[in-house]
């Protein structure tokens, strides 16, 4: 299961970052579905929702954990689409609560962009271990990530991979992954 956590369209990507980050957003989408996983999101907009077009357009099923506790509130109070994913969960946990059920239900967390949510999703993936693979490029948090990590010197069990293609990013945690349930 791969979590995709990233910038929503309240992030506020210009024009031309929208538009650079879309065709990595695809990729990684393609890339996961060629990966045979699954994949889950926050059943949000912006780039996890790019992603997961991609993703199911290439047939992949994809689960989306909305912070809504039923569908109205998911599309009215929240303002998040409902045909972003196969399968929508309604936690009503609101952002944080879902944040934490999408990093504990995924293997390995990809981080695409992103502001202060998706910062929130890494360190919660960092703190537990994951493998978490971060496109850098992508803008946002992400093309920061690993200054936080040696800042913070914070030593975690899990593995974090770095790089600017989507598809070597997959195949690097998918890998990872592969490696890891091997050795147990």
């Amino acid at each position: 299961v791969v979590g995709v956590m990233g910038a929503s369209a309240n992030d506020a990507l210009s024009e031309a970052e929208a538009h650079r980050v879309r065709t990595l957003a695809e990729g990684l989408g393609a890339a996961i579905a060629r990966a045979d996983c699954i994949l889950i999101t926050g059943a949000t907009t912006g780039l996890p929702d790019l992603v997961a077009q991609a993703f199911r357009h290439h047939g992949g099923f994809a689960l989306g954990v909305s912070p809504a506790e039923n569908h109205r509130e998911h599309v009215g109070r929240y303002g998040l689409p409902d045909d972003g994913a196969d399968v929508i969960i309604y936690t009503g946990f609101g952002y944080k609560g879902r944040n934490v059920i999408n990093v504990r239900s995924a293997d390995i967390v990809l981080i695409i962009g992103g502001a202060t949510g998706t910062l929130n999703e890494f360190t919660i993936a960092y703190d537990e271990g994951k493998i978490i693979g971060v496109l850098e490029g992508s803008g946002g948090v992400a093309d920061h990530l690993n200054e936080i990590i040696e800042f913070c010197k914070k030593p975690s069990t899990g593995a974090v991979f770095l790089d600017r293609d989507p598809a070597k990013l997959v195949t690097r945690c998918v890998d990872a992954c592969a490696s890891l349930q091997a050795a147990l």
